[in-house]
């Protein structure tokens, strides 16, 4: 094996590009095993293995463990053994028959005749792509890729087949279908199947759907006994968050999270939760105003904000303006109103409850996922957020300002290049920092969809590939918090916290996380400009 050729993303992650499937599955296997310190995720792909750390130091560290590696030690751990039975009877099997120049009898005895081994998770929670263990055929994918394909669909696509556990959007060949439940957050491991897996499709004429067991993530206690809030209206958009679920990747979750982590542990500060229970307790992230919710039993609040003011309306009627970026009471049956400030500055704020929310967690988080759909769902009218009365609380903190938001100019976000910046030409790396961007209306929690300012739009294609680039297709790869990936239209996408594990175009480089408040902030149609961050990268050492 040849040593692995390794690229930097960002200052806390690297992109380790193997010369096959087997050395990836190999390398990820050892990871997962060994557990480094400092390492976060592992994200395994066709030719590359992404691996995140909590800081820039913990991956200085890796880079010299990886040194150390041998061919012997990148053996994949043999997983456990799954039978499923399976309706060869997709719609798209005469013409997976058609591309692959078999009947379809052999291509149905070409699939269940030999087992299949999970590589590497991706695309969505519990999606697994498996690998055959004797002989591979490379599948054509569809020209138009359906809005949705059904859960338990068994497909091919290129040299990989899969079963889709949930309804999603899929352009893979369908071959038939399964019973079984890949993903279900009701058992005690969620994914059904884990890297090293292997699979055995078993014909057979119908099946027993063993579909995933009815759950819900609403804790709703008899009236009389509630203690939390009660939403009225949820305004703009207000989901639950705290600091996320990192560690799922290698199963096609990402960690999602609050956008604004600061402000979620300056809310939570403020209102006294401990290290104990969390600076990352979980609370509210609102997107402009709207916001009202009404108090059962007594709690203390605190709203971090540089965009909204704040009103409180007890039982007899009675308003009174409330600060934010400060600890304040609401009493039994007062309802708190979140309104937006005259002279605004942010898009989201978070809002912090003593004890935190208490929602039943999901993969270890109560964050709302609106890629995966994982967590609580947005809010609703007459959802009640339960309150934790047992998490540990120390004194209420101190008053802590938000940061102040900008109100001149374009809002600099610094950046460093890679992983693929060199796929772009060295005039569209300078321009890239020259143009003033906007945030695209269709802008999420998952992304910032960038377009160039009005003056700018004759100014030719935003980024340009290389000649050599130009009609190469990246193989899907992993992708981190604050990735800036650039498909053809070259119009960029700044990657937020609901970000897909994986992706297929190219990154000209990654935003730091001290930086990704700002980006959070950005309502669309904001200015925004890309410094290159002046110190470098992490480098291996030597």
């Amino acid at each position: 094996m040849s040593l692995p050729r390794l690229r930097s993303v960002g200052n806390c992650a690297l992109l380790m590009e193997m010369d096959s499937l087997a050395e990836v599955m190999g390398m990820q296997s050892l990871l997962l095993q060994q557990h480094p310190t400092g390492v976060i995720d592992v994200v395994a792909a066709a030719r590359t293995v992404l691996i995140r750390c909590d800081s820039p130091a913990s991956l200085q560290s890796l880079w010299l463990l990886l040194g150390s590696a041998r061919p012997a030690q990148l053996d994949p751990v043999q997983g456990t053994q799954h039978i499923f039975n399976t309706v060869y009877d997709g719609a798209d099997l005469t013409e997976a028959s058609r591309l692959t120049g078999l009947s379809v009898e052999a291509l149905i005895t070409w699939h269940s005749g030999q087992d299949w081994v999970a590589a590497f998770g991706g695309f969505a929670p519990g999606f697994m792509y498996l690998t055959p263990t004797d002989r591979s055929l490379n599948v054509p994918r569809r020209r138009t890729p359906r809005t949705a394909v059904p859960a338990g669909s068994l497909a091919v696509g290129g040299e990989f087949s899969a079963v889709y556990p949930g309804p999603t959007p899929g352009g893979w060949q369908l071959l038939g279908r399964c019973a079984e439940s890949l993903w279900d957050t009701q058992r005690t491991q969620a994914p059904l199947l884990q890297p090293g897996d292997r699979i055995q499709f078993q014909p057979a004429r119908e099946l027993v759907r063993l579909g995933p067991r009815e759950q819900s993530h609403a804790q709703v206690p008899h009236a009389r006994e509630r203690f939390g809030l009660e939403v009225l209206a949820p305004g703009v958009s207000a989901t639950v968050q705290d600091l996320g679920r990192p560690g799922n990747a290698h199963v096609g979750v990402s960690a999602s999270g609050a956008l604004d982590r600061p402000a979620l542990r300056r809310a939570n500060r403020m209102v006294g939760n401990l290290p104990t229970s969390g600076p990352g307790a979980a609370g509210l992230e609102l997107v402009l105003a709207g916001l009202s919710v009404q108090a059962h039993g007594t709690q203390v609040l605190a709203v971090a904000s540089n965009s909204v003011q704040l009103t409180i309306c007890n039982r007899s009627g009675t308003q009174r303006q409330a600060p934010v970026d400060t600890a304040i009471a609401l009493q039994d049956g007062e309802v708190l109103t979140v309104h937006a400030a005259p002279d605004a500055t942010g898009f989201r704020s978070v809002l912090a409850v003593r004890g935190g929310i208490d929602m039943k967690p999901v993969l270890g988080s109560q964050s709302t996922d609106m890629l995966s759909g994982l967590g609580p769902k947005p809010l609703c009218v007459g959802d009640f957020l339960p309150v934790s009365q047992t998490a540990p609380v120390g004194v209420v903190g101190f008053p802590e300002p938000s940061a102040p938001g900008n109100t001149l100019g374009p809002v600099l976000l610094r950046f460093t290049t890679g992983p693929r910046s060199d796929w772009f030409t060295p005039a569209s790396l300078a321009a890239f920092e020259q143009r003033v961007w906007r945030v695209g209306v269709q802008s999420n929690r998952v992304g910032l969809r960038l377009e160039l300012q009005d003056s700018q739009a004759g100014a030719g294609t935003p980024l340009q590939r290389t000649a050599a680039a130009r009609y190469r297709e990246l193989p899907s790869e992993g992708m981190v918090d604050g990735a800036i990936q650039v498909p053809p239209s070259g119009l960029p996408v700044l990657f937020l916290a609901d970000h897909p594990v994986t992706g297929g175009y190219p990154v000209v480089g990654v935003v730091p996380a001290a930086d990704l408040s700002r980006a959070a902030a950005l309502a669309p149609g904001a200015a925004v400009q890309f410094r290159r961050c002046a110190e470098k990268s992490t480098a291996a050492p030597g």
